[in-house]
């Protein structure tokens, strides 16, 4: 690390940071953290004692990383042999203690956090995971290999996510919930498997989706949920009978792609 990077940041005397290692202005880390080689912090971040960050790892601008993290450690993944693979960080994202985001598997590949992002203590994001912007991840949640999570989901405490599965756009995920297969947009899933027990109401308003396309939604979800339809049967009815806006489109995308199937419905039968 340059002198100059000495001077504009904040470096605990304990800590050890790597020659190569890029550290802008007004970086904060605290005693003893280890910074790796090809690590490269934004402007204004703040790392806490104790934190590892290793590997080729890309952190933004303001983020918070708490106690005990470790981030860009090679993937807890058999396949993995070595090869050259990153983390990619956004800006304002919190990190909090002991929480572990690995590199992904595959040479020139990625494990990616978005921007606005909270991940509690515990949490853990493996391997060629994608998260969307204005994630939050609850404490001990965890999401395994290949998993994409999209903007504004929020996932329960000590959920576990299963690997290649999508949780999409304003879903909300229960704590303790099983997941194989992937949950709707702006749906709420719970239990062991989860399954889905409603529209995410208070998540929608509180994104300020318009009053209209919170209708539109609701009529989707009841076509998919309540109508006995098969999936392709659904996405067919819906593409019919529901006008088209964003977040239609989007629910519609995501049914397509849905290549482990979705999360149904809870029946208290």
């Amino acid at each position: 690390m340059s002198t100059e990077s000495k001077v504009l940041a904040y470096i605990h005397d304990t800590a050890v940071i790597a020659p190569g290692a890029r550290i802008a202005k007004n970086v904060e880390i605290g005693p003893y953290s280890v910074i790796g080689e090809n690590v490269e912090i934004g402007e204004g971040t703040k790392i806490g004692p104790h934190v590892v960050i290793t590997g080729w790892t890309q952190i933004g601008k303001d983020c918070k990383i708490f106690q005990g993290a470790s981030i860009g450690e090679e993937p807890q993944d058999l396949k993995f042999k070595g090869e050259k693979s990153y983390v990619f960080i956004g800006d304002r994202t919190t990190i909090r203690e002991g929480a572990t985001v690995h590199r992904a598997t595959g040479e020139g590949e990625e494990t990616r956090i978005g921007n606005d992002c909270l991940l509690m203590a515990l949490t853990h994001v493996a391997h060629n995971v994608v998260v969307g912007n204005n994630v939050i991840m609850s404490n001990l949640a965890s999401l395994a290999g290949h998993a994409i999570v999209e903007d504004r989901a929020v996932i329960g405490g000590m959920a576990g996510v299963h690997q290649f599965v999508k949780i999409g756009r304003n879903a909300m995920v229960g704590g303790m919930s099983k997941l194989t297969q992937d949950v709707v947009p702006y749906t709420i899933v719970d239990g062991h498997p989860a399954k889905a027990v409603g529209l995410n109401s208070v998540g929608i308003s509180r994104a300020g989706i318009p009053l209209e396309s919170r209708r539109r939604i609701k009529q989707a979800y009841k076509i998919l949920y309540r109508s006995g339809l098969s999936l392709a049967q659904a996405i067919a009815v819906i593409e019919q009978e529901v006008d088209s806006c964003d977040e239609i489109e989007h629910f519609l995308r995501f049914l397509r792609d849905a290549e482990r199937g979705i999360c149904r419905e809870r029946h208290n039968d």
